[in-house]
């Protein structure tokens, strides 16, 4: 086998081999050929049993093979055909076995398709820019819409749609049909214009919204409704727009101008009937309940009756009833009274007796108060006698202790001239004042001399 070499390698009348040739080939293909849309006539087609798709896309001068391999052709949102004509998103390759120079297919479009969605891009960007789309503009839906305007066309799947969904969920609400082309040349004025009508006759028609309508397709299908006549109709229309084109997937200039956008027709008559179908479940729920409630009242009251009627008895039987409770209180009233009767005369004797037994012996009390008279007077006298005799004992004691008493005796009491009481001699001096004092009268004298 030769190995791979770059062609600056080779040398002249150098000899290489065919698989080399080919793979040099193919290498400087998809080297120097980028990943590029190529578009085409698609002729010859075939489908293999493994999945893979082999084809021949041409045009008036020219053809190139395409293989398409099993896991790119199961993700092709469309079927191909012979004399379709497509846009393919390729790699140029060269197959090398047989030599044979092709496109290695990633993807596929409809011819025109990126026209379309370039200028669906710049339409939306410029129409963004303007406010158009702006989500403050948007207008809510009436909760309980008095009719719906449908704009669409009558042989479109996506009228019945609409009719069998309101028929499911809103069936009293009706419905008006402004019929228009969804596709083709010129729908998108007549789409704008049924708008325009729609929004006239709302106020005659009885409209509170408008459902913009259309089944799903490929970009080209839905070409309408990425229209700028169509976008400023739906912004200008005086009732709320609700669009539901196509299938969850596909977008359109429609739906970023419409207050609300549904991802299916069938989504569009739901969240216009959404109110309705909230207050019938919410009725549903309340009548469920007052129902219950009424069951438990019904109870209730059948519980109540029972018990009155248990309670409830002929006016014969009550009096006859009342007659024996009283017969029998007047019995238990006598026996009562008999009975306090008999016990009040109990304690009466028995209190008869005890007054009896504690009346007390006047002579004897006398007896005793005299006794008790002459001994609280001779005890009197005896008392009064000994404290006479204390008070005499007292007297002479202090008799013998008052200094009056040893001056009688011939005693004397010197004081010096402050008055103070003279106890030695020594403390005076010759010439000092002294008084004196004896038993009657007092003398004030000189000190001469002193002794000791």
């Amino acid at each position: 086998m030769n190995t791979l070499r770059n062609s600056a390698e080779v040398k002249p009348g150098e000899v290489v081999s065919v698989s080399w040739l080919n793979r040099a080939a193919r290498e400087a293909l998809e080297g120097s050929i980028p990943l590029l849309w190529v578009g085409g006539e698609i002729s010859t087609l075939t489908r293999a049993a493994s999945g893979h798709l082999y084809f021949t896309l041409k045009d008036a001068d020219a053809q190139v093979r395409c293989t398409m391999w099993r896991n790119r052709a199961q993700m092709l949102p469309f079927k191909l055909e012979h004399g379709m004509r497509v846009e393919v998103r390729a790699l140029v390759t060269l197959f090398e076995p047989r030599g044979d120079y092709q496109l290695n297919v990633e993807s596929v479009r409809h011819a025109g398709v990126g026209n379309l969605y370039e200028a669906f891009l710049r339409l939306k960007a410029r129409l963004e820019a303007e406010g158009l789309f702006d989500p403050a503009i948007k207008r809510p839906l009436p909760r309980f819409p008095r009719g719906v305007a449908v704009v669409t066309s009558p042989q479109a799947a996506a009228w019945q749609d609409v009719i069998a969904a309101f028929a499911r969920r809103a069936p009293h609400l009706p419905l008006c049909l402004y019929a228009t082309l969804v596709q083709g040349d010129g729908a998108p004025a007549r789409i704008a214009a049924a708008i325009r009508r729609a929004g006239a006759r709302a106020a005659a028609d009885g409209n509170d919204v408008l459902l913009l309508v259309r089944g799903g397709g490929s970009l080209e299908d839905l070409a309408a409704f990425n229209d700028e006549a169509v976008a400023r109709a739906i912004r200008a229309c005086p009732l709320p727009v609700v669009v539901g084109v196509g299938h969850e997937t596909d977008v359109s200039i429609a739906d970023f101008a419409a207050d609300l956008r549904a991802a299916t027709p069938t989504a569009a008559a739901e969240i216009t009937s959404a109110g309705f179908v909230d207050l019938r479940d919410h009725l549903e729920r309340l009548s469920m309940r007052i129902s219950r409630a009424m069951q438990r009242r019904f109870e209730t009251a059948a519980q109540r009756l029972d018990r009155a009627a248990a309670r409830l008895t002929h006016p014969r039987q009550r009096i006859e009833q009342a007659r024996l409770r009283l017969g029998n209180l007047e019995q238990r009233l006598q026996a009562r009274v008999q009975r306090q009767l008999a016990a009040s005369q109990a304690r009466t004797t028995a209190l008869g007796l005890r007054l009896t037994a504690r009346r007390p012996d006047l002579a004897a009390r006398k007896r005793t108060v005299d006794t008790l008279a002459a001994r609280l007077e001779r005890a009197g006298r005896s008392l009064i006698q000994r404290q006479q005799d204390r008070l005499d004992a007292l007297g002479q004691h202090l008799a013998h202790l008052d200094p009056k008493g040893v001056l009688a005796r011939g005693y004397s009491i010197t004081r010096d001239a402050d008055g103070g009481i003279v106890r030695d001699a020594a403390s005076l001096e010759p010439g000092s004042r002294i008084r004196v004092e004896f038993h009657v009268g007092e003398v004030d004298a000189t000190v001469n001399s002193k002794k000791g």
